[in-house]
């Protein structure tokens, strides 16, 4: 009799819980977390007309760009990718140009995170037709209903509300959303024989990156005293190399220059970003698989350690007119929302981005260029001083070109319906050193958003999504799909280049340079009829045993002749009308003009339109009939 009791009033609770006068909020597009990718995944969504709710846990909204103080922007100086450059533009019109925010050595945009949040909330509230931001709320819960869809119990006032989404986006900073649906996941270094990458351990491992909990300090004027108290646990030994540095590109030199070590993060009216690697307020701690007040425990410490650093600043560099910045954030301590993560549970996708991928994109089994949708030019960048016992890898030597991010990576094996966002791409432990900078997680995020608001309106599965279909809005946005440096979105023919740049029938050259890594396409110059009939033949049978092409420079009577190869019966009064019209310049070469790569790629996209192939999630191309 007591179990039957117990039974039926359990199935009276489940009833009330679940019964349909529970109000439940519905929407089209779920985004958990406002942070980098959040953010610009709710604005894109909204933009293409599909309802859109973001839940961010702080009042803010840019994640590590803001939120956590990292308002220094690594990379994509020179690749002004979608909202990316949007957000560049709204901080040059804050300033007041480029060089108003120069004001640091370690970037070209600089800025202070709370103008940073009010430039995102400005964008935001531009689209607030399609997209509703939750703040201070977080998930409670999650899961996926028979349908497809998404249930999710989120705190919101104190309250919990119910929210059913088409599609999912997890952007928040450890990959938790996506953990929870059980997806497939790898944390820490891969061993060399998993990832293809003799660069990495023997051995997988848990080692993650460093954390850092940046502090923003402000100059309070040569008078002012702002020394903090004395930190339990200081010990200056800990922080004396802090300064050892000589050049912007080096830490290893003996020339101790404080002065120099503070300007690597100064950001305009006199506030200072303290986010120091060597010796300064970087700590390792590995709190990815921890629960939520586990998380806020140990990140004390790193607050701690951070306030050491600080301390060590004032009292023994004597800035003791560096003081924490208190009109920053919104918080009692001075102190950002949120650490600053650099690593993060790393998902399997239905492709994964390893090392290969990126240093010789071209020469590999599986084109996955062909699915770019992001781009990125920053080093591998890997932070693990603080924790001696992670395995040596020579980061500086691994010299890598501009590279572009698969569409795949975003999508997890085995969980349809939702799209994974932030640092919880399917990357390798390496790669993740260059794809956790924050141009590169903003473009995950408009990514994310192209590819849930596509999934929404088409009705399809994310992963049943065309890749051009991705691509041509990704080029809409005013995104890049090649790293390519020399044709930007203000060219009239960037997206025509950018276009046959992604089918590989004109491919880029990649040049790994210092810290902002290149490829360059090279619009100017000639294309040889051997180059130009190599990148033909994937896409035309007819080309696959022609080997006739010579490595004379390619004229538009060659052209012409090749096109006739494909099948294509173009005249060639046809192809010098269109240069014509197009006022395309020419190579003279002797007594011949030879065509530019620009004339070709125009020509090539106008007359036979190869980027309307449709590839697959590899980059392999589709029949024709598919």
């Amino acid at each position: 009799m007591r179990k039957n009791c117990l039974l039926l009033l359990l199935l009276i609770v489940a009833a009330f819980a679940f019964s349909p006068s529970r109000k439940v909020i519905r929407t089209d597009v779920l985004i958990i977390g406002g942070g980098a990718s959040g953010t610009m995944a709710g604005i894109q969504s909204a933009r293409m007309k599909v309802k859109t709710l973001i839940v961010e846990e702080t009042e803010w909204l840019g994640g590590m760009l803001t939120a956590a103080g990292v308002s220094a922007i690594d990379g994509n100086h020179r690749l002004p990718a979608g909202l990316w450059g949007e957000f560049r533009n709204e901080l040059y019109k804050y300033y007041g140009g480029p060089k108003a925010v120069e004001t640091g050595w370690v970037s070209n945009t600089l800025f202070e995170p709370s103008v940073g949040n009010k430039l995102l909330q400005g964008l935001a509230a531009k689209e607030k037709n399609y997209l509703t931001i939750w703040f201070q709320s977080r998930w409670k819960s999650i899961r996926q209903l028979p349908d497809g869809s998404f249930m999710a119990e989120i705190i919101r006032n104190g309250k919990e509300e119910t929210v059913q989404a088409k599609r999912v986006i997890d952007a928040t900073e450890l990959g938790d959303v996506m953990a929870a649906l059980g997806v497939k996941y790898s944390v820490g270094m891969d061993s060399r024989y998993e990832s293809g990458e003799p660069e990495a351990p023997e051995e997988a491992n848990d080692i993650v990156q460093d954390l850092t909990y940046v502090i923003t300090l402000k100059d309070y004027g040569p008078d002012a005293d702002m020394t903090i108290p004395q930190p339990e646990g200081y010990d200056p030994s800990e922080f004396t190399c802090c300064c050892d540095i000589s050049d912007p590109a080096s830490y290893d030199s003996p020339n101790n220059n404080c002065f120099q070590m503070l300007q690597y993060g100064r950001l305009p009216n006199n506030k200072y970003m303290i986010n120091w690697p060597k010796c300064g307020n970087d700590v390792y701690m590995n709190i990815i698989e921890l629960s939520r007040e586990e998380r806020v425990k140990k990140l004390e410490e790193a607050k701690l350690h951070t306030l050491r650093f600080i301390y060590y600043i004032q009292k023994e560099l004597g800035y003791k007119n560096l003081g924490i910045a208190k009109d920053e954030y919104p918080t009692k301590d001075g102190f950002p929302m949120i650490p600053y993560h650099r690593e993060s549970r790393r998902m399997e996708g239905l492709v994964r981005f390893s090392l290969p991928y990126v240093s010789n994109p071209y020469d590999q089994e599986k084109p996955l260029y062909r699915t770019g949708v992001i781009v990125g030019d920053y080093t591998i960048d890997h932070h693990h001083l603080k924790n001696p016992s992670a395995p040596p890898i020579d980061f500086v030597k691994i010299r890598v070109p501009s590279y572009n991010v698969p569409m795949g990576t975003l999508i997890p094996k085995g969980v349809e319906g939702l799209i994974v966002a932030e640092k919880s791409i399917s990357v390798t432990n390496i790669v993740n050193g260059a794809t956790r900078l924050q141009p590169v997680v903003m473009q995950i995020g408009q990514a994310a958003g192209i590819l849930a608001a596509l999934s929404v309106q088409q009705d399809k599965k994310p992963s049943e999504l065309e890749v051009r279909d991705v691509q041509k809005e990704v080029l809409n946005a005013k995104g890049y799909l090649m790293p390519f440096i020399d044709v930007d979105p203000s060219d009239k023919d960037f997206e025509a280049i950018q276009r046959i740049g992604a089918t590989g029938i004109l491919k880029g050259y990649g040049v790994p340079y210092k810290w902002a890594n290149q490829t360059w396409f090279y619009p100017e110059l000639p294309v040889s009829e051997y180059e130009f009939v190599s990148g033909l033949r994937p896409y035309y049978e007819s080309l696959k045993h022609y080997w006739g092409a010579s490595g004379e420079l390619l004229t538009a009577e060659g052209l012409t002749e090749i096109f006739k190869l494909t099948g294509k019966d173009i005249r060639l009064e046809e192809i010098v009308s269109f240069i014509r019209e197009k006022q395309l310049s020419t190579v003279k070469t002797g007594t011949r003009d030879a065509l530019t790569r620009r004339a070709v790629a125009l020509l090539t996209d106008y007359f036979l339109n190869p980027f309307d192939r449709h590839v697959d999630i590899e980059g392999n191309l589709k029949s024709v009939t598919e």
